[in-house]
């Protein structure tokens, strides 16, 4: 199910949402379901809770706190939400891309826009949600794309994600439901009781470690190591990855 949030101080622009939405959920047979805040506050105050939107309607000049404010405190818990701006004026297009706004809607807004509108993010949470992993991390709720997922080593029940750019994200949990969350995917191999590593980075293979992209060295248990090279060379061989001997 996707969920979406409406914020706007305007009760009248919240119904017409409301009911736009509903109009969009019986022409397409698409499974949403949605919230509507008058209050940035009151927004702000279940998504502390931990509460996860998959997109957000978020009205620009609202009294108190404007959107673009409200919008740089929920990056600070969720990386994921697709936010798209409500707004009468274009003032505020281009600090909208300082909070990666997904859109930036300028009222009023037409049955037919709404539908295109949401064609479009409706596609963009199903890519998201095919190659991302949801996870709860001290930082927020943060959806990471998988793709750029190096490796994940886990210490105690702490799991750490180490991405591509560097980035180090930490969550509780175990390695081995990670394991299962992501067995559909076949780059990923755990090459050891503490380590799952994604092949796409594998950088080289000795008997005793296997050096990423990063030069992180993951240690090969005793005896693993002709096994882990099997494993990866069936996997680039699928990938049709082009070996010089």
């Amino acid at each position: 199910m996707i969920k979406v949030a409406f914020c706007d101080d305007d009760l009248s622009t919240l119904n017409e949402l409301n009911i736009l939405l509903d109009q969009y959920r019986a022409a397409h047979g698409r499974d949403i379901s949605y919230s509507s805040f008058q209050s940035p506050l009151e927004l702000l105050a279940d998504i502390e809770k931990g509460i996860r939107f998959d997109i957000l309607f978020l009205d620009i000049m609202m009294p108190g706190e404007n959107g673009i404010s409200t919008a740089q405190e929920i990056r600070q818990y969720d990386s994921a939400v697709k936010i798209i701006f409500l707004t009468s004026s274009s003032e505020f297009a281009v600090q909208s891309y300082s909070v990666r706004a997904f859109f930036y809607q300028l009222k009023p807004i037409w049955t037919e826009s709404f539908f295109r509108l949401m064609d479009s993010v409706m596609d963009e949470c199903k890519k998201s949600q095919q190659r991302g992993l949801i996870l709860k991390c001290k930082s927020g709720i943060t959806r990471i794309d998988l793709e750029k997922l190096e490796y994940c080593e886990v210490i105690g029940r702490t799991l750490s994600l180490h991405m591509e750019n560097g980035t180090v994200l930490e969550s509780a949990g175990s390695l081995d439901d990670l394991c299962n969350e992501l067995k559909s995917y076949e780059n990923f191999l755990r090459s050891h009781r503490s380590f799952l590593i994604n092949m796409e980075y594998i950088h080289n293979i000795t008997y005793k470690a296997i050096t990423m992209d990063s030069r992180a060295e993951i240690p090969i248990p005793h005896g693993k190591c002709s096994e882990i090279k099997k494993l990866y060379l069936e996997y680039a061989f699928s990938r049709k990855q082009v070996f010089i001997s």
